[in-house]
């Protein structure tokens, strides 16, 4: 995942579906690198009892209980976790980006969760002072190897650090309670902390570990290990019945059709006996905060250390939109009451069901990442089955990429639109293909690059597909796209590497959307669009050309590829330099500005 191809496919053992289809680990989070923290540190000492399970709503730690950013906290990477929410170790800083992007065998110290000072000198040994947590290795991500490891250190009063305890890597197994006393004198200080930290085999594997409902408290025993607590945990499921999203006119032209019969939420007894409760849950629709509806509050009894799925018939959808391109949100709140004196963040989780202007299988979180194996005479497709109620336009797509070592930017492909593919029956109808496209990498709040198509794509109802060609002998092979592994269902995914269409053997959600309904605008660079920015004169050419943009920001790098995007000349450049082009044979070449800030633009270059 982390270098190129060929040192990835000998180096790794990979989870294989099949000899073309790959799924690789992130090697980017981009909900990190817009969760940079701005909070000040705490200049004063927390006190016992210390208490987190991570239920918040945010993207990285809270700074009143922690220091760094580098762990990712959510609510998909683990698998039946105690608690909703948990803090993920992988091989990825706080920038969201790999630790190391050069060397292939690097084993170095990665993610770290440190605790703000707390204050202990008023105890000692005798008040048996406990650290308790949860952790798994794996979860939803890839597995860490038998050289990376967990470890956990306390801070002395000297301000060194002692490893206290560690676990190396393994396949994916239920969370594990630790327990971990607090022995001598040199922790009982009024700044003592505690530090979790990952080894990680940087480009082998995004090494992942979760940890969960972490206690330091006195009073306690090693045989404390009862939580006692009832918490919501896993992901509440979607309102539709297939897809995650779509426009709301497509979804009220066929309700019944694409509702699901029933939705859910998961609640954890992590107490040692059974518990009774009551749950319900109440939505409302977001954007106007009007009431939708109430569900009757609903009682049960769920035995000790288990988990327990509450299911409602989806209710009656009676909500009328503002427009018929206006955004419309859903949002569930599922709550349970509990025993005084347990967590209560942990007992109501949220769920938007989210109407907008696009179609989507996927959660909008990556937890892999899917390429295909391409042979070099052959282009690579993908293509994803979507259906319409009614007639609708598209108007581009978006598309979630992974993040590899190097960066794909480089690398071009195309969006096609079928009526059809020729699979099981079917007959190849291409309807659009818009050509000459580079991957980028959003590091916005939805993580997706849109893409405009040129051309409106008027489509009647029924069922459609979209996806990608990467073209033969380009360069362009191993384009990361997101892959959401959550998704629950078929994954409507076809792949055609051999020069047919076969259906793809990967669970989850290839994390491509067609975007409908009104003119939009495709994801802006910082500046400018392009086009306007830059120019290459004269074109057609012989001999030299002329390169000018619009800013004053001295050189940049230009390279030069030919039509079968391998590069054939590169170069820095003044504006206004000129490029020789004279020992180039008479044909089709593009010319990129390799600046992230001219959006990694090409221009075509005839060259006679």
């Amino acid at each position: 995942m982390r270098v190129t191809f060929l040192l990835l496919f000998s180096a790794i053992c990979y989870l294989r579906l099949s000899a073309q289809e790959q799924v690789v680990p992130l090697d980017h989070n981009p909900a990190l690198s817009q969760s940079l923290l701005k909070t000040p540190l705490k200049t004063t000492a927390l006190n016992l009892p210390f208490f987190e399970d991570f239920s918040g709503t945010g993207a990285t730690p809270d700074q009143g209980k922690w220091i760094g950013a580098s762990v990712y906290i959510n609510n998909t990477m683990s698998f039946n976790p105690p608690s909703r929410g948990v803090a993920t170790f992988d091989a990825l800083n706080a920038l969201g980006g790999p630790y190391d992007s050069s060397s292939a065998n690097a084993l170095v110290y990665a993610d770290s969760l440190t605790s703000q000072p707390i204050d202990i000198s008023g105890f000692s040994k005798a008040d048996s002072l406990y650290l308790s947590f949860f952790y798994q290795p794996q979860g939803n991500g890839f597995a860490p190897e038998k050289q990376d490891s967990l470890i956990l250190y306390f801070k002395r009063a000297t301000g060194g650090w002692i490893k206290v305890w560690s676990d190396t890597g393994s396949l994916v197994k239920p969370f594990r309670q630790v327990m971990i006393p607090v022995l001598d004198s040199f922790y009982f200080h009024n700044s003592f902390q505690f530090r979790f930290v990952n080894k990680a085999s940087i480009n082998l594997n995004d090494d992942v570990w979760n940890i969960d409902y972490i206690r330091l408290d006195a009073g306690r025993a090693v045989s404390d290990t009862a939580v006692n607590d009832l918490a919501a945990t896993q992901e509440p499921s979607f309102l539709l019945n297939d897809y995650t999203s779509m426009p709301y006119r497509q979804f009220i032209a066929n309700p019944t059709f694409e509702l699901a019969a029933q939705h859910y939420f998961t609640v954890r007894n992590n107490y040692p006996v059974t518990q009774n409760i009551d749950y319900g849950y109440s939505a409302v629709e977001r954007e106007s905060n009007t009431p939708l509806f109430t569900a009757p509050a609903g009682t049960a009894a769920i035995p000790g250390y288990s988990s327990q799925q509450f299911q409602f018939p989806v209710f009656p959808v009676s909500f009328t939109a503002p427009g018929p391109y206006a955004k419309v949100v859903f949002e569930q709140q599922y709550c349970i009451s509990t025993p005084a004196g347990e967590p209560k963040a942990n007992d109501t989780i949220r769920k938007q069901q989210v109407f907008d202007n696009y179609l989507a299988y996927d959660d909008g979180t990556a937890e892999r990442s899917y390429f295909l194996n391409q042979f070099a005479t052959l282009p690579a497709k993908t293509a994803i089955e979507f259906h319409l109620n009614e007639p609708d336009t598209i108007r581009g797509v978006a598309i979630y990429f992974g993040r590899q070592v190097p960066l794909a930017s480089g690398k071009f492909f195309s969006v096609a639109v079928y009526k059809d593919i020729a699979f099981n029956g079917g007959t190849e109808q291409l309807l659009y293909q818009q050509d000459l496209l580079f991957p980028s990498y959003a590091d916005s709040v939805n993580h997706y690059w849109v893409y405009k198509f040129d051309t409106a794509i008027a489509m009647g109802a029924g069922t459609f597909y979209l996806g990608t060609i990467q073209p033969a002998a380009s360069g362009s092979d191993s384009l990361y796209i997101g892959l959401d592994v959550n998704r629950v269902g078929g994954n409507h995914l076809y792949f055609n590497v051999l020069n047919f269409w076969e259906s793809s053997l990967v669970s989850g959600a290839l994390m491509v959307r067609p975007v409908l309904g009104a003119p939009i605008f495709g994801t802006p660079v910082s500046d400018p669009p392009e086009e306007s920015r830059w120019s290459v004169y004269p074109n057609p050419a012989h001999d030299r050309v002329q390169i000018t943009w619009d800013d004053r920001n001295g050189r940049r790098m230009l390279e030069v590829s030919d039509a079968l995007g391998r590069g054939v000349l590169r170069t820095e450049l003044e504006s206004g330099g000129s490029l020789d082009v004279s020992g180039l044979s008479p044909g089709i070449y593009f010319v990129r500005i390799l600046d992230r800030a001219f959006g990694y633009a090409v221009k075509k270059l005839i060259v006679q």
